[in-house]
C-alpha cells in the first residue's frame, strides 16, 4: 500500500462543502485515475476479465493499493496469475488451492505517479464542478436582474459576485463614468454565458435596457398588476432612455402612472439609474403617431411613411426650422432612440428644407417641360 496522506481526506471535504462534488464521486474518481495510472506503468493494453484488478482506498489513512486477483495452487507456474497456497493464507485463512483471491501488485515506486495522478484527477474535478456550477447559476438566473457585490477589478473588467460564483462585467456593460468599488452591492442583469473552452464565464450588465424594465418593476406597481405594459426601451447607458409604454384599462394614464404624484416614482427610477435621462413615451398602434411621441419633446409638422415593409422601414420627418436641433438631439441622440424605439428608419428634415426640394423639383420639372401648362400658377 501506498500513502497519499490525510491531505486526500480533506481535500475531499473541501470539495464536497465548497463545490459540490460528493466523497463518493470524489473517492471512485481516485481510483479509476490510480487503475488507469497503474495500466500506464505496467503496460496493460487490454483485460478480458475487468473484475480481475481492485482499487482499495482507505479513507481515513489515505492509504492506496493495486490488488490483482489470482488463483490458489500448490506450485506456482504462472506468477502472473497464480499465487501459492501458503501466501493466499496470509490474505485469508481459508483459501483452498483453486480458489481466487485479490494480491497486492502496488509497484514500490508507484507513490509519486499515484500522487500525480490524484492531483490530476481533483484538478479535473474541480474544473468540472466549477463549470457544472456556473451553468447551473447561470440558467437559474439568465434575462433577469439579481444583486451583487464587487469583488474585484481586474484591467478594465468588474468582477461581480452573484450568488456562489464569480461573474464579469466588461467595459460596454458598466456605467459610462461609474466607479465600481470593491464591496459596494451593484444590481445587475445577468446577459450572456461565454464560452472559451476552459471555465465558462457568466456576463453581467449594467448597461442592458433590462435593467430598466427592472427599475421601473419594482416603481411602478400598475406594470406588475399588468394595468401598465412597458412595449419597448431604447437606451444608451449613462445618458438617456426612451421607454414607450400603453396600458390596458382606458382609466389609466401609463405615462401618469410612471411619472407618479408630483413625479415621485420617476424621481426614484432616475435615481436608480444614475440620473440618467428619462422620456416616457406613450404608445400607438398609429406608425406615425408613435414616431411623433417618440421625437418628443420636439413639435413635429408631419411624418410621411416611405416604406413600411420590414426590416427596412423608412419614415421621413418634417419638424418647424426652430425644432430641428431637437428633434436630432445632441450628436443625433434623440432621434437615434427614437428610431431604436419605434424600429423605423427616419429621415429627420426641417419644414424650410422640404420647401426648398419641392421648389427644386417643380423648377427642373418645369424647364424639362414635364409640368402640365395648366399646373404653373402665372401672374
Amino acid at each position: 500500500m501506498i500513502k497519499l496522506g490525510s491531505q486526500l481526506q480533506e481535500a475531499a471535504e473541501q470539495l464536497e462543502r465548497e463545490k459540490g462534488i460528493p466523497r463518493a464521486v470524489f473517492m471512485d474518481s481516485i481510483k479509476e485515475a490510480m487503475m488507469a495510472a497503474y495500466k500506464r506503468y505496467s503496460h496493460i493494453q487490454e483485460i478480458e476479465d475487468p473484475d480481475i484488478y481492485e482499487v482499495r482506498l482507505n479513507e481515513r489513512s489515505g492509504e492506496l493499493g493495486i490488488f490483482q486477483k489470482k488463483t490458489v495452487v500448490e506450485t506456482v507456474e504462472d506468477e502472473e496469475n497464480e499465487v501459492d497456497k501458503h501466501d493466499a493464507l496470509q490474505i485469508d485463512a481459508n483459501a483452498q488451492v483453486g480458489d481466487q483471491v485479490f494480491v497486492e501488485v502496488t509497484p514500490v515506486d508507484f507513490g509519486r505517479i499515484a500522487a500525480q495522478s490524484a492531483k490530476q484527477v481533483m484538478t479535473q474535478r474541480i474544473r468540472e464542478a466549477e463549470k457544472r456550477l456556473i451553468y447551473n447559476e447561470f440558467e437559474e438566473r439568465k434575462n433577469a436582474v439579481t444583486q451583487g457585490v464587487v469583488q474585484r477589478v481586474e484591467g478594465r473588467n468588474v468582477i461581480v459576485s452573484i450568488g456562489r460564483i464569480e461573474a464579469v462585467m466588461p467595459p460596454k456593460e458598466q456605467l459610462p463614468g461609474e466607479y465600481y468599488r470593491v464591496g459596494n452591492k451593484i444590481r445587475v442583469f445577468v446577459a450572456d454565458l461565454r464560452d472559451n473552452g476552459r471555465v465558462p464565464q457568466i456576463i453581467v450588465s449594467q448597461a442592458h435596457p433590462e435593467m430598466v424594465r427592472e427599475v421601473f418593476e419594482l416603481e411602478v406597481p400598475e406594470i406588475e398588476d399588468g394595468l401598465v405594459e412597458l412595449k419597448n426601451i431604447a437606451r444608451e447607458a449613462g445618458y438617456r432612455t426612451k421607454v414607450a409604454v400603453t396600458s390596458s384599462d382606458p382609466d389609466v394614464d401609463p405615462q401618469g402612472a410612471c411619472i407618479g404624484a408630483h413625479g415621485a416614482r420617476i424621481h426614484a427610477i432616475v435615481n436608480e439609474l444614475k440620473n440618467e435621462k428619462i422620456d416616457i413615451i406613450r404608445w400607438s398602434e398609429d406608425p406615425a403617431q408613435f414616431i411623433i411621441n417618440a421625437l418628443a419633446p420636439a413639435k413635429i409638422v408631419a411624418v410621411e411613411i416611405l416604406n413600411e415593409e420590414p426590416p427596412n422601414r423608412v419614415a421621413q420627418v418634417i419638424v418647424p426650422d426652430d425644432q430641428l436641433s431637437l428633434a436630432i438631439g445632441r450628436e443625433g441622440q434623440n432621434v437615434r432612440l427614437a428610431a431604436k424605439l419605434t424600429g423605423w428608419k427616419l429621415d429627420i428634415k426641417s419644414l424650410s428644407q422640404v420647401q426648398a426640394q419641392v421648389a427644386a423639383h417643380t423648377e427642373s420639372e418645369l424647364e424639362t417641360g414635364d409640368v402640365p401648362l395648366e399646373s404653373v400658377e402665372i401672374d
